[in-house]
């Protein structure tokens, strides 16, 4: 355990000393824009990690939860342990982020050291991570493109429709068979299934944010093309009369 905790806090001290070296050389950049570049690289990094451990490395999350924890999930729980606490402190500092998202960030934390506390659901921990951290890169492009000018492009569209469909397949299909699985599974320990429960009950709370966006996404964009529509309609009656 000690080493864990010595891992833990080199792992804190590297996403630290990577956000400051970011900031110094992205000096013109926002203290923002710096730290969405930090997740953007933990998302990556975490979702390549737990995606080989769930596919390669294993074993199968979905038959075996509760078992015993392996040193690459261990790894890959105390990487992104270092980063949530370094996240959190950032969030709570500059106040950028509301109740749910520091509810998100509190819940992980818990998880993670209950994880490795207990020594057993790893790969629980680390299947929900890659499910959590899987539509994190697309999130980050959506807010870089806003900083840029660039959001309002078919890029923009792009990024918005591929992140509603994979977080509602990801969080909401995938995260509900796999909370089945640990429910129905004698194996993993009763506060493990808490947690689960709580983690996927804040997914739906991230999914009415989500319905209403798409909701006001597609309003826009139908108002949008109604305007193009009038503009072209107009402009053709105009030409006819000329």
């Amino acid at each position: 355990m000690a080493l864990l905790v010595v891992f833990a806090l080199l792992c804190l001290s590297c996403w630290v000393s990577f956000y400051f070296i970011l900031c110094i050389v992205n000096g013109s950049r926002s203290y923002e824009w710096n730290c969405r570049l930090v997740t953007l690289v933990h998302g990556i990094l975490a979702v390549c990690i737990t995606s080989y451990i769930g596919y390669v490395d294993g074993p199968w999350p979905f038959t075996h939860p509760g078992t015993k924890n392996t040193p690459l999930q261990m790894s890959a729980l105390v990487v992104s342990l270092g980063y949530f606490i370094f996240d959190m402190a950032w969030c709570v500092y500059f106040r950028t982020e509301g109740p749910v998202m520091l509810a998100h960030h509190t819940m992980s934390i818990l998880g993670i050291l209950l994880t490795l506390w207990l020594g057993e659901s790893g790969v629980e921990g680390c299947a929900v991570l890659f499910g959590s951290e899987i539509t994190n890169p697309l999130l980050q492009a959506r807010w870089f493109l806003k900083q840029t000018g660039r959001y309002r492009t078919v890029l923009g569209n792009v990024v918005d429709i591929s992140f509603v469909l994979l977080f509602v397949v990801m969080r909401i299909f995938v995260g509900g068979t796999m909370l089945y699985c640990e429910l129905i599974s004698p194996r993993p320990r009763f506060f493990i299934k808490c947690g689960g429960v709580a983690m996927y009950a804040l997914s739906w709370v991230f999914m009415v944010d989500i319905v209403q966006f798409a909701i006001r996404k597609s309003k826009s964009w139908h108002k949008q093309q109604r305007n193009q529509q009038e503009t072209v309609t107009a402009n053709g009656y105009v030409l006819k009369n000329d």
